[in-house]
């Protein structure tokens, strides 16, 4: 059976994304897919190219972006699906973020040198997008540096090693992350506030891959939902089979929609390939997508005379 949706990729307007909103478009086409969803880390600069891309290579484009947001002290990502991406909001978080980011990234820096971990400053900051040192700039440096061939730090990112499937990104997981030996914290909105914007902005709020950052915590996640989610991204490649099924039967209690996504990124999750997360469902998550969309932006008109 053809697959051919995706709703989580993200651009080189995301600082760990690799191909530009056209090139991401024509990847998409040479994957069959059909219906869409970029959706960058806090910013949406690259929307109106992908669709100008998308229309020429006949693909549907839902307008996205991915949210980050805090709930109880927790990390989490909230995608927002059919949003108005010239509200002005949109711009002022991007500026809000990438100041914070540029300024936590000789902290990112400091502190893996602090755990042993070797690498070459210049070679970082050319790689850095915007002036932004990420985790997987860093893994990558280093993991190519001579100096830590014997580092045992790294040996799970290198080739037959146990976080070697996705290395750059692993090293974020396991070393960047919140509550990691060389997590910079910084601050974000709360995901009620979070929600409302996307909301506001006439789109679906939708949890993304809530196993990454809570795992399968029962409180945690009712409490998410009693925060006025629509969805949440259950079909997603940080998720095996038993945060599949506790995250669908979350979804069939609370009526919300179960969504499907491969966060593709490019080089920073090599193993993570668009579409891959393709099931006989598509149709369905689709159609209430976008009845979701439909509802929230009439619901807004309405508000609005």
């Amino acid at each position: 059976m053809e697959y051919w949706l995706d709703l989580h990729m993200h651009s080189n307007n995301s600082n760990d994304g690799e191909f530009s909103p056209e090139q991401l478009m024509e990847s998409c086409s040479a994957a069959n897919l059909k219906t869409v969803a970029v959706t960058d880390h806090n910013s949406v600069s690259g929307v109106r190219y992908a669709e100008v891309a998308a229309n020429k290579f006949g693909m549907k484009l839902i307008t996205g972006i991915e949210l980050d947001c805090t709930y109880l002290g927790c990390n989490l990502h909230l995608l927002g699906y059919g949003i108005d991406s010239s509200a002005e909001i949109f711009s002022k978080i991007e500026t809000t973020v990438h100041a914070q980011e540029k300024q936590a990234s000789r902290q990112y820096m400091k502190l893996i040198k602090d755990l042993g971990i070797v690498f070459d400053e210049q070679q970082v900051m050319k790689l850095a997008v915007r002036g932004v040192v990420t985790a997987e700039i860093l893994a990558e440096v280093a993991l190519s540096d001579r100096r830590n061939d014997e580092n045992i730090l790294l040996q799970p990112y290198r080739s037959g090693g146990s976080r070697s499937d996705n290395p750059y990104v692993n090293f974020y997981w396991d070393f960047c992350a919140q509550g990691k030996a060389a997590h910079v914290p910084m601050q974000f909105m709360k995901l009620g506030e979070a929600i409302k914007i996307i909301h506001d902005t006439g789109g679906a709020a939708v949890l993304a891959h809530p196993g990454a950052n809570i795992g399968v915590d029962e409180k945690l996640a009712e409490g998410i939902i009693d925060e006025g989610i629509d969805g949440i991204e259950v079909y997603s490649s940080y998720h095996d089979i038993e945060t599949v099924e506790f995250y669908r039967k979350k979804c069939k209690e609370y009526d919300l929609l179960a969504t499907i996504g491969s966060d593709f990124h490019g080089a920073t999750k090599p193993a993570i390939h668009l579409g891959e997360m393709g099931m006989e469902k598509e149709p369905e998550i689709l159609s209430r997508l976008l009845r979701l969309i439909h509802d929230r932006q009439e619901h807004n008109k309405k508000s609005d005379l």
